[in-house]
């Protein structure tokens, strides 16, 4: 049986349509557009402002983008997998609720929650599936409303977040040379202290109290994440290079999670990689946690070719970490 390799045929994106910038946030918080340039490097993001619209909705639009940019038929898509930290409901899944709006008929589909290295832990899930030769076609979205965790009157995060989502179509191929190859996943367990929601899961249940203190709202420190975030993601892409006996030359492009254009600064410089080989969108999104990654695809297809040597990286909540290597599978201006 010939060797199966797993590749990214096709990208979808989504972003709301509303854009929060900085000037508006300073209206809103003691903040300033140069506060948070300087300290963040994020000029505007997108918030999803519809009632009643959540990451579902967002997810549901990436996908039927990827279906409709790739003509995959989409009775022959076996399965779905929704990261997001950002789920519609505790249950059902927001892949199910995914799968119903597109009609998928197929199609098993799932939750993946790794916080912002969700999309990195779920590709390399999806290569795997694909590899083992059971399954031929696998959709991989990556989609958060960070809007709904964030407290508007905090300005050390409400500056950060913003919402969207991205999908790749994974299908498997005999060609030699090209895909997912392998990664480096961690997880170190340290994170709690220092990244989470107080509140709404089985510890602390949602409650008069919890609503009264504003516990349902993201917590963060950010120093130690940032200490923390770059550290583990230059040390992982130092490992995947050794790993695969690469060095920065042999690198066209390095995805990173943009959660912080200082903590991409540093990760390239220690990792020794020149930032013009370092995809950045940050400035326009912010932080949209499980989309970061599909979202950079996304805007940077164009500019993507055959035999491209990717190196993705991410670092969340947990703390999740870890980096893959991915050789491209189609240039991406046609």
């Amino acid at each position: 049986m010939e060797k199966i390799n797993a590749v990214i045929t096709g990208i979808g994106g989504y972003v709301p349509d509303y854009i929060l910038n900085n000037e508006e946030l300073s209206r809103m918080v003691d903040t300033s557009d140069e506060w948070i340039m300087t300290r963040v490097g994020i000029k505007e993001r997108h918030i999803l402002t519809e009632e009643g619209l959540g990451t579902s909705y967002m997810a549901r639009k990436a996908a039927k983008q990827l279906i409709d940019r790739t003509g995959v038929d989409p009775d022959t898509i076996d399965a779905l997998i929704v990261t997001t930290t950002t789920p519609d409901y505790k249950f059902p899944s927001t892949a199910s609720i995914v799968v119903g709006k597109l009609g998928l008929k197929n199609a098993f589909a799932f939750d993946l929650e790794a916080a912002c290295c969700g999309f990195l832990y779920s590709l390399d899930l999806a290569s795997s599936m694909i590899q083992s030769g059971r399954y031929r076609k696998i959709v991989v979205i990556g989609a958060d409303k960070m809007s709904s965790l964030i407290d508007y009157t905090d300005r050390q995060t409400c500056v950060l977040f913003g919402d969207g989502a991205g999908a790749v179509l994974v299908e498997g191929t005999t060609e030699e040379g090209i895909g997912y190859q392998n990664s480096f996943l961690r997880t170190d367990g340290k994170g709690l202290p220092y990244l989470h929601l107080k509140a709404g899961g089985s510890v602390c249940p949602p409650s008069h109290f919890t609503v009264d203190h504003r516990l349902h709202y993201l917590y963060q420190e950010g120093r130690t994440v940032f200490r923390f975030a770059v550290t583990a993601m230059s040390q992982d892409v130092i490992q995947i290079l050794e790993q695969n006996n690469m060095t920065a030359d042999d690198v066209q492009w390095v995805i990173p999670h943009e959660a912080n254009m200082r903590i991409i600064e540093a990760v390239a410089k220690r990792a020794e990689l020149p930032l013009d080989k370092v995809v950045i969108n940050i400035d326009r999104y912010g932080n949209t946690s499980a989309a970061t990654i599909p979202l950079a695809l996304w805007d940077h297809e164009s500019r993507l070719k055959k035999g491209d040597n990717i190196v993705f990286t991410a670092f969340g909540a947990g703390f999740v970490h870890g980096a893959s290597y991915y050789k491209w599978a189609y240039d991406g201006e046609k």
